[in-house]
């Protein structure tokens, strides 16, 4: 039971803290390196902008039509793990806050949100609080079948025509069409969860279903994203040691570090692909691209919507649930695993032209990741290295564009220095743990069929330890979580289960 003075699990809310108070401030948001300097890419704000503009330009791809078969852009990291990120970012700053705070303050300088990994994007406050969101048997309600895919898929709930918006613990799981059924996958997971353990309290159920959770964020996920010898460095005997985290360090209360949120977290944009094939039927952008881009690709994969009816997502498209063909004939290859584009310095198109319903100008997400980074006055890559105590990389190290093995004519990565000399030693931090990862790649042997191996680009000593501790520290911070409750416990007693186990189970 909590106490009268702590508030509600999953709210949390904090005292506010603001940088007005100064760059030590420890509120929701907090910084790594408060004494490091804010980056500055021009002698005023137009000039910052105009030459963030220029590199989000270089970062940002060329149009690509939708297709099937083998990428040179694919990484080894099958494609759900992209949305996984996306759900994890949704469950680590679950916002509750009130529109008024929100207008109050726009750049989030102050945080009113739930740095742990309890699930709060998927319970919200709990059947008593939101009843609408369960059954009488507090299992979740599922909205309407979904056909072309796993044969029970349904749609989230949702409030009625015109808009159909979701009823879900975080609105911002109806972003697209395969984070909105991942979020109903979670659902499903609860639902067997509280059948097969009937007898439990509701709070029991939820610790089950966390632990797994939590479980394949650390031995699942975090592997494939980050070097294996950053994560290395952070275990003792194989296993995650506290002592070992040496930025992240709270003194209160769990804070979110704008250098992560901002900057090093962001790297799952760099690895959505331009489209994807949901089913047989389905093959479609992420998000829909202007006419005049491409004439015949207005319909994208956007959500805050009902889900279309044959949209119904066939999971072995996206996690190696069945093994399938990697290469081979047409029909063969509309089967087959999709893998997350690597993670480099560039996004696809499709997140150059951002709908109106999911960004306001500026519509280019490499764009608004920079302007966001400098706004919130992050210090530039370099710094943070040398802060870190590590050697930065060298300009001609920080390559622009795909980070692919053989890049075609005319695509081959320039240096940032290429791009505008403003960014001599001075690399946007974003830019520069996308670049990182261009530099610190891993062999992946793929779950296919063939033996097949893919180059993999994963985050280095720069982003992947600051990925790495915030996970770590927000973890070790959550008296509820795994790694304090039962650091031993392994799902099934499988030390394997990954991902791939966690879905079959909610199917």
């Amino acid at each position: 039971m909590a106490k009268h003075s702590e508030p509600v699990r999953g709210l949390m809310a904090a005292h506010l803290l603001s940088d007005k108070e100064g760059p030590q401030f420890e509120g929701r948001f907090g910084r790594l390196f408060p004494d490091l300097p804010h980056a500055k890419f021009g002698a005023d704000d137009d000039e910052n902008v105009k030459n963030l503009g220029h590199l989000g330009a270089k970062m940002s791809a060329g149009f690509d039509p939708p297709k099937d078969g083998k990428d040179e852009e694919e990484s080894g990291i099958p494609a759900l793990y992209t949305y996984l990120g996306q759900f994890i970012d949704h469950d680590i700053t679950f916002d509750p806050a009130s529109t008024l705070q929100k207008q109050d303050d726009p750049d989030a300088l102050t945080d009113f949100r739930s740095p742990a990994f309890d699930l709060d994007n998927v319970y919200g406050r709990g059947p008593d609080d939101v009843p609408y969101l369960y059954d009488t048997d507090k299992s979740f309600l599922r909205g309407d079948p979904l056909t072309l895919g796993d044969p029970d898929a349904r749609d989230l709930i949702r409030n009625s025509a015109p808009v159909r918006r979701a009823l879900i613990g975080d609105p911002r799981n109806d972003e697209n069409a395969i984070v909105s059924q991942l979020q109903g996958l979670f659902h499903r997971f609860h639902n067997r969860t509280l059948r097969a353990n009937s007898h439990q309290k509701f709070e029991n159920v939820q610790k089950i279903v966390r632990f797994h959770y939590q479980y394949v964020i650390l031995n699942d996920f975090l592997p494939r994203i980050i070097h294996s010898t950053v994560l290395a460095d952070l275990k003792t005997q194989g296993k995650y040691d506290k002592s070992k985290l040496k930025f992240f360090h709270i003194k209160k209360r769990p804070f979110m570090p704008v250098e992560f949120s901002v900057a090093c977290y962001r790297l799952g944009h760099s690895m959505i692909r331009p489209d994807y094939r949901l089913n047989d039927a389905v093959l479609l952008p992420i998000f829909p691209v202007p006419e005049e881009t491409a004439p015949g690709f207005s319909e994208g994969l956007t959500g805050f919507r009902a889900v279309i009816s044959n949209w119904g997502i066939d999971w072995g498209r996206f996690i190696d649930i069945d093994i399938r063909k990697y290469d081979g004939t047409p029909i063969e290859n509309r089967r087959r695993l999709q893998f997350a584009y690597r993670i480099d310095t560039s996004v696809v198109n499709p997140l150059s032209t951002l709908p109106e319903i999911v960004a306001t100008r500026p519509h280019s997400l490499a764009l608004r990741n920079l302007e966001r980074g400098w706004r919130l006055g992050l210090p530039n890559g370099q710094d943070v290295a040398k802060a870190m105590g590590l050697k930065p990389l060298t300009d001609d190290e920080i390559l622009i564009g795909k980070g692919v093995d053989k890049p075609a004519p005319g695509e081959k990565p320039v240096s940032i220095t290429t791009v505008n000399p403003i960014f001599k030693g001075n690399c946007p931090l974003w830019t520069y743990i996308l670049a990182e990862a261009m530099q610190n790649k891993e062999n992946v042997k793929i779950p296919v069929l063939e033996d097949v191996t893919i180059t993999t680009p994963r985050l280095g000593p720069v982003g992947g330890r600051i990925v790495a501790e915030v996970f770590l520290g927000l973890m070790f911070a959550d008296s509820h979580s795994l790694l304090n409750l039962e650091p031993n416990w392994h799902p099934d007693n499988n030390p394997q289960y990954a991902l791939k186990d966690f879905v079959r189970y909610a199917l």
